[in-house]
């Protein structure tokens, strides 16, 4: 029988995503000018106040607060009616050094054997189901959200958006697992204020229709076009005005958005949140390590489908356990188990070499902030980092290092693919 998959995901604009993104640039310039820096920061933001929280070692000094402001601005809160700007909310910062009872436990004589920051489980997961080898449901609420940022941006063709929207998709899938439409496509947008309520959400429903969706529907292959349809249903703006929205309408945190950071509702997830911590969380590292895992797997065809689970003991060097999911679409004469055995010996899971492998003591992380860690295209970019203690450090690094299909080959042979 067929059945509906949802998932969803926020703007840049959303208060959790707002914490998100002021916590991976503070780890980004902490990683800038002292690669070795430990880091878990934590923001909260509210009406007209963020604060900034946690662990750090580093041999570095920052200013937090102008680091925070500038995020703030660059995502859109610009305006003293959004009573959330970068230029006039207060900044408290209570970040202090990190336990040396947790340090202990990660650093070691030599970086090989650098043990885990933290006990747990990590998933990564892949499906041939789009060319990014990402949920489909998940893709498209992404892309919904990218666009309607780059019309807000662009601001003529619908003028007034403001930073704070969700999207949400459902799609109808077949027996056998295989997309066959869109049933429900769910869009709520944060605006300005305006007078004549039904004639304006009247305007947003039509802008978003009529404006949003076919840019929406031609950033993918035709064979996700067709699930496009004049029946689906729209929701857009459900409670109607939306003007109150960002840090005023609703408190942020870090971390409370890891299932739109993953895969929305697919797979699995070991509950541990990725912004504002440096590498050696394997929260973070492990969960990226795990997800270029499963790419490469699928991108080889070991199957259509797969879940990658690793798992730690805090400062111990070596997981735990790795273990494989395909969900009954192995295209391999063995098991699951025995899948993950030949894993373990393809992908080292010690939590430096995948620092190495991965090159993630690098300032890669304020772009993995909004719109998801995974299924993005990997890129080489050159940052800029500014410090009043630090003077200018320019830097090319390498995004989403986890995304590359660089392991094809090797998992091809291993397999006898």
């Amino acid at each position: 029988m067929a059945y509906l998959f949802t998932s969803e995901s926020v703007s840049e604009g959303h208060p959790d995503k707002v914490s998100d993104q002021i916590s991976d640039a503070l780890l980004d310039h902490f990683l800038a000018f002292d690669p070795e820096s430990k880091v878990a920061c934590e923001t909260l933001v509210t009406t007209g106040q963020v604060v900034l929280a946690g662990e750090v070692k580093s041999h570095t000094y920052l200013d937090v607060q102008n680091i925070a402001r500038t995020v703030i601005n660059n995502i859109g809160y610009t305006k003293g009616e959004y009573q959330f700007s970068g230029d006039s909310c207060g900044v408290i910062s209570l970040i202090h050094e990190q336990s040396q009872d947790i340090n202990q436990g990660v650093d070691r004589s030599t970086k090989e054997e650098q043990g885990a920051g933290d006990q747990g489980m990590m998933f990564g997961y892949a499906t041939k189901e789009t060319k990014n080898y990402m949920p489909l449901a998940l893709d498209i609420s992404h892309k919904i959200l990218q666009v309607l940022a780059d019309l807000r941006r662009e601001g003529s063709q619908i003028p007034y958006l403001r930073p704070d929207a969700k999207a949400q998709v459902t799609i109808e899938y077949s027996d056998n697992n295989v997309p066959q439409r869109i049933d429900t496509i769910v869009v709520s947008t944060q605006h300005d204020d305006f007078d004549l309520d039904d004639i304006m959400l009247a305007k947003i429903k039509k802008d978003i229709i009529s404006i949003l969706i076919p840019k929406v529907i031609s950033q993918f292959p035709e064979h996700v076009q067709q699930l496009f349809n004049d029946q689906i249903e729209y929701h857009i703006n459900p409670t109607g005005k939306f003007v109150i929205g960002g840090p005023h309408g609703d408190t942020g945190l870090t971390g409370r958005k890891i299932i739109v950071d993953t895969y929305g509702g697919k797979g699995a997830h070991g509950g541990g949140a990725f912004s504002g911590k440096d590498p050696s969380k394997v929260d973070r590292s492990a969960a990226y390590a795990a997800r270029h895992a499963a790419k490469n797997l699928v991108a080889a065809g070991v199957a259509d489908e797969i879940l990658v689970q690793v798992s730690y003991a805090i400062g111990v060097v070596e997981p735990t356990s790795i273990f494989v999911d395909t969900y009954g679409t192995s295209n391999l004469d063995l098991s699951d188990g025995k899948i993950a055995e030949k894993v373990a010996e393809l992908f080292d899971m010690r939590p430096f070499a995948i620092e190495e492998r991965l090159k993630l003591r690098n300032p890669i992380y304020l772009e993995t902030a909004a719109y998801g860690h995974m299924g993005k295209e990997p890129r080489i970019i050159n940052k800029v980092f500014e410090s009043p203690y630090n003077g200018r450090i320019e830097k090319e690094v390498e995004l989403f290092t986890w995304e590359k299909l660089d392991k094809v080959e090797e998992v091809k042979s291993v397999f006898s693919l």
